[in-house]
């Protein structure tokens, strides 16, 4: 269990410049974690409700994970990823047995990122066509590449600021605000409507693929309306353009099952993963292809790579990993998942500032917005001013629990590890309502 009341005293101690800082603070120092609690320098403990960066699935310290590490390292610490390695082709293996029935072979990376990257530049060279479509309020990563298929207004403008990339196209979420509050089935229609108007508007032959998170991660954890994707995956077939899954966030039971496309019963012809193959303890990821795909590539070879890709050590820890998730991980977040969205769903009750909560397993978004107007108390994509957001957010960290901040930053995500158990989420559950309260 996380310490009581933390006194919370943050200091300067590193000289490497942290992720995400806006440059007007400091910056709290991780140094231990054990299950859901992590620990900052001064031994104050917290409750990891964002999983670090919702990727640390199997929770801190995991003893399967980390000998299978280190018995990799004793066996061959590296090997050239282009080459065959047993740990790294039995890992490849293991990922299309537990992967969607359309996948055939796995080309492996090192980051989400590079992993949509990869995924975007198969699907042009397989089709010859040069778009891909992303939604807004999507997020697929930060590098040139990526910022730009990002539909996080923050992030690609921050980066196209300098290198904007071409062959981009984004449609709207199928999210009420992005139509007229229409909810359920009518909501799934006049989002499907819209994108294949999308579609139809920049030219069918011109798209290579359309990329997209079947639960939203970052960007708020929400899902899609019942026969949505349903009607994705037609439009996709209808003008023969590949559907990407991007599963960097919700794959390897954050939602439930393996992965979120197993969620909405669709098979991607692409998707992509990272963060919880490894619950992060080492960078790994990939794309996962169909066959026809596969079969393409296997006849024209692949002509780039990455050094550390399918790095032994990150496909040891790979296959650990999996096997801690099969071994009841799974299973438990469809246990305790009632237990959080009720949680959640009375503080939304509760409280007229939170005016929307929503989810899927361990993946949950909390909206916050005027009761008056609708609107949200503060729109960082387009005011400077101080966010009641991140001011629930601190308040929480002193009571022990730490949230992610959503993208954009209207909300706050719940996301911990797959190993929480009941008490630990009624003392998550508990600081949030307290920091709200306290906040608002």
């Amino acid at each position: 269990m996380a310490s009581e009341q933390p006194e919370i005293v943050e200091k300067r101690t590193s000289s490497a410049i942290p992720h995400w800082s806006s440059g007007d603070g400091d910056v709290t120092s991780i140094v231990d974690g054990d299950g859901v609690t992590v620990y900052d320098e001064d031994g104050n403990g917290y409750l990891d409700f964002q999983s670090q960066l919702y990727c640390v699935n199997a929770g801190h310290s995991n003893e399967r994970i980390v000998e299978a590490i280190a018995d990799q390292l004793a066996r061959i610490p590296y090997v050239s990823s282009g080459k065959h390695n047993d740990t790294r082709s039995a890992l490849a293996q293991r990922l299309l047995e537990i992967g969607p029935d359309s996948m055939a072979r796995t080309v492996f990376s090192i980051s989400g990122s590079e992993a949509n990257e990869t995924a975007v530049m198969l699907a042009r060279e397989y089709t010859g066509a040069p778009k891909v479509l992303t939604r807004w309020r999507s997020y697929h990563g930060a590098t040139y590449g990526t910022a730009s298929l990002t539909g996080d207004t923050a992030t690609h403008t921050a980066i196209e600021g300098h290198a904007a990339t071409t062959g981009n196209a984004k449609f709207l979420p199928p999210i009420p605000a992005a139509f007229d509050g229409a909810t359920g089935e009518e909501l799934a229609e006049k989002a499907a409507d819209h994108l294949e108007f999308v579609i139809r508007n920049e030219g069918p032959e011109s798209i290579a693929a359309l990329l997209t998170e079947i639960v939203a991660g970052s960007s708020g954890g929400f899902t899609a309306p019942p026969g949505y994707y349903e009607r994705v995956r037609e439009l996709c077939d209808e003008y023969d353009i590949l559907l990407i899954a991007d599963e960097v966030i919700t794959g390897f039971g954050r939602c439930g099952e393996w992965f979120g496309v197993d969620t909405e019963g669709i098979e991607p012809d692409l998707m992509t993963f990272a963060k919880g193959l490894t619950s992060s303890y080492v960078p790994l990821a990939g794309v996962m292809a169909n066959e026809e795909i596969a079969a393409h590539f296997e006849e024209e070879g692949f002509d780039v790579g990455q050094t550390f890709a399918g790095h032994p050590v990150g496909c040891a820890a790979g296959l650990a990993a999996i096997d801690v998730y099969e071994d009841g991980l799974i299973e438990n977040v469809r246990a305790v998942e009632p237990r959080l969205e009720a949680g959640l769903r009375a503080i939304e009750d509760r409280f007229d500032v939170v005016s929307s909560v929503h989810g899927r397993g361990l993946l949950w978004g909390v909206e916050f917005a005027d009761p008056e107007t609708g609107e949200p108390f503060v729109d960082p994509r387009i005011s400077d001013a101080d966010n009641p957001v991140k001011d629930v957010l601190e308040h929480a960290a002193e009571r022990g629990v730490l949230f992610g901040l959503g993208r954009p930053g209207i909300q706050l995500l719940v996301s911990p590890p797959l190993c929480v158990d009941a008490d630990e989420i009624d003392e998550a559950v508990a600081a949030l309502e307290s920091a709200v309260e306290s906040a608002f």
